[in-house]
């Protein structure tokens, strides 16, 4: 099984995919971590990537492709993967058509103005990382460790708004991409976790 996971920031993308990895056994490949892991260990395309970062610039799709490219070509990804942050425009679709055959597009569907809310609500403790929400927490220190709750910087209004805009530019098009290939399937992802996970494995299911 080849997938693509798409949803804006906050569409609990991480979470589900950690348990549909888990549950199909495929490899879950999240562009973030494979950066990370080219840039540690100075691997040409991750030498190429480091010289625009460092100058604060957004590295090129060209080498965004690049890097994701190498990766699928790794034996973990033989019997299937999932894609979490790529592509993230259709250019970098695109390039994906050429590199794989990708089975389905699966879309965690929000609101974006509900989500704005669960966004800039979420507290975390600085310590031990447990998170919380300020509809459900009262304040105070972290119930599971004692350590001080804060917002993280990427949680006020200001970035998580200028997340938004770039998800809806960028990364919501996406979604007409698939759809006209007959390639996408939405849950809702304003649904409780378990509840949209069992949407998740409907929809899955049904390809397997």
């Amino acid at each position: 099984m080849k997938l693509v996971l798409l949803g804006a920031p906050g569409a609990g993308k991480g979470t589900q995919a950690a348990r549909i990895a888990e549950k199909y056994g495929i490899t879950h490949i999240s562009t973030g971590d494979i950066f990370r892991k080219n840039l540690k260990e100075g691997t040409p395309v991750g030498l190429k990537a480091k010289a625009y970062i460092d100058k604060g610039q957004l590295v090129p799709d060209e080498v965004t492709c690049e890097i994701v490219a190498e990766r699928l070509k790794e034996a973990d990804c033989r019997k299937g993967f999932m894609l979490d942050g790529f592509p993230r425009n259709v250019m970098q679709a695109e390039a994906l058509d050429k590199m794989s055959d990708v089975d389905l597009v699966l879309n965690i569907a929000v609101e974006l103005d509900k989500l704005m809310a669960r966004l800039t609500g979420r507290r975390v403790c600085a310590k031990c990382g447990e998170s919380y929400h300020v509809s459900t927490f009262a304040g105070g220190p972290c119930l599971k460790c004692g350590g001080e709750v804060i917002q993280r910087a990427d949680d006020t209004e200001e970035t998580v708004g200028k997340r938004l805009r770039v998800y809806t530019e960028q990364t919501q098009p996406l979604i007409e991409y698939y759809a006209a290939k007959g390639k996408l399937a939405s849950v809702d992802g304003m649904k409780s976790i378990d509840e949209v996970f069992a949407e998740v494995v409907r929809v899955l299911d049904a390809i397997a």
